[in-house]
């Protein structure tokens, strides 16, 4: 475990040092917000840095500010991450679910169409769970060429849509491909974290990769809409689609091709020569020894556990409910994924900069909130049949999102030395898959037993759904506490890059 004595500001439950008080005395906490004024964490205080959403939400495409070490990687990265999000939206279980549960209604029976759903929405999750595989076999290995191979696997899953057809083994093909591109890009997600642990300080990472969200999130909200708005106009227009979004999305495999990892053959070296049992592997023992090693690290991953499987039972219900309840068709996909994502950059700022100056468990402490909030409105929106609070709750789940993509991308960077980065995140995507397998059919088979025995009351589902966040909003909180009376500080890490 690193210790955390060299940082200058540390954060003791919500307190901090003699320079962290007399910085938050100076800036206060509007600094932590988009419009806050004060001195960025970079130093820049140029005019833009005081207009609302400016720094990483409107204008993520600019490497200005970045540090001049981080800059050639950061502008491959970038170009990678916005033509590859063209593709990556064809996966997505929030875009995917609209289109199964419209274009196969009637070709198959409705509890397997909407079982159907909950598969292809619980997908991006449950492909974390063999995390493990990816991470072991590039152990040791380039990462870089790794990644872009399996960037190329998804693309190919993506453009064999458009062979699919519109019958019983269609759907289960599609099924199965979505299931499989998202394993692919699992490794992706995996790996990409050790490449930005080396290219990108530690006091600028979530800055840095909250751009890279902003861009992808934007695209891939683009993306979706289109997707939707092209199925709307004509359900067969994915034949031609998807083979176009994944030429695109090879532009940015290219792109990904030329990143360089800082100090990769050290980083390489510390893999190959790490002790047997400090390896990655398949078997579920060398989870528990992560876990068992780090007792931090496990109580931040039953709290996570507990606020994911939440947020992961409400998708496919959404779904179903934009379809039989509010009678939406394929513009579904407006409020199930396009508004959300295009509420999240704009609120990035807000959270990097809170994610760059606390611990994780501090910064979970105070996000998870923002999922209970957006639960809460969704759970009302669908009793009541209100379309407003609907979209309402739509934009929450965007700014939950965004502070969910940073803390699920950088959260085990706080607890992990450098060369083990690959195997916490390991861990933190395999647990991120269990509850991906378990909370959306969990989900989906509470509503349906609640549809046969109170017609119209499947609703309710969505107050499980809080009880599980409301749970792991509180657990972080005491988890948090807990952290900072045994350590005397719960302080951000110190990982230089060089």
């Amino acid at each position: 475990m690193r210790s955390c004595s060299s940082v200058p500001r540390t954060y003791s439950g919500m307190g901090e040092s003699v320079e962290g008080s007399r910085l938050n005395r100076a800036a206060g906490w509007g600094r932590l917000l988009p419009w806050g004024r004060g001195k960025a964490a970079m130093g820049d205080e140029s005019p833009r840095r005081f207009i609302p959403f400016m720094d990483t939400g409107l204008m993520p495409f600019s490497s200005r500010g970045v540090p001049s070490m981080s800059r050639p990687n950061y502008r491959h990265e970038l170009a990678s991450s916005l033509c590859l999000s063209w593709a990556v939206a064809v996966t997505e279980g929030t875009v995917v679910g609209v289109i199964v549960k419209n274009a196969f209604e009637g070709v198959v029976s409705e509890m397997m169409l909407n079982f159907a759903v909950a598969t292809v929405a619980a997908a991006p999750s449950v492909a974390n769970i063999i995390s493990f595989a990816w991470v072991r076999l590039a152990h040791g290995r380039p990462k870089v060429p790794f990644i872009t191979s399996l960037q190329i696997s998804m693309l190919v899953l993506v453009a064999g849509l458009a062979l699919i057809p519109r019958s019983s083994l269609g759907l289960h093909l599609l099924v199965l491909s979505v299931v499989v591109s998202r394993v692919c890009y699992a490794g992706v997600q995996t790996l990409r974290s050790t490449v930005w642990a080396s290219n990108y300080p530690t006091r600028e990472r979530a800055r840095l990769t909250g751009r890279l969200t902003t861009v992808q999130s934007e695209f891939v909200a683009v993306s979706g809409l289109l997707i939707g708005l092209c199925m709307e106009w004509d359900a067969r227009s994915y034949h031609a689609l998807t083979p176009l979004l994944a030429l695109v999305g090879m532009l940015g495999v290219w792109r990904f091709s030329k990143i360089r990892v800082r100090q990769h053959r050290r980083l390489i070296a510390l893999e190959q020569q790490a002790e047997l049992l400090d390896r990655p592997s398949f078997n579920p023992a060398a989870m528990m020894r992560v876990l068992t090693g780090d007792r931090g690290f496990a109580g931040f991953m039953l709290c996570q556990m507990l606020l994911g499987m939440g947020n992961l039972m409400m998708s496919p219900i959404l779904t179903v409910l934009l379809k039989d309840r509010f009678g939406m068709g394929y513009e579904g996909v407006l409020v199930n994924h396009t508004i959300p994502l295009i509420t999240l950059p704009l609120f990035i700022p807000m959270w990097a900069r809170l994610l760059d100056r606390v611990h994780i468990v501090w910064f979970r402490a105070i996000h998870s909130w923002s999922f209970v909030l957006a639960i809460g409105v969704h759970l009302v929106a669908a009793l009541e049949a209100d379309l407003w609070l609907l979209y309402a709750g739509a934009v929450l789940k965007g700014i939950a999102f965004a502070g969910g993509a940073l803390a699920w991308s950088l959260g085990h960077l706080d607890f992990a030395p450098a060369e083990r980065s690959s195997q916490y995140m390991g861990v933190h995507v395999t647990l991120t898959g269990v509850r991906g397998l378990l909370a959306p059919v969990l989900g989906m088979q509470i509503y349906v037993m609640m549809e046969a025995s109170y017609p119209g009351r499947g609703s309710w589902v969505f107050a499980v759904a809080l009880g599980f966040t409301v749970l792991g909003a509180v657990g972080f909180g005491v988890l948090g506490q807990a952290m900072s009376n045994r350590r005397g500080g719960l302080g951000k890490p110190e990982g230089p890059v060089g």
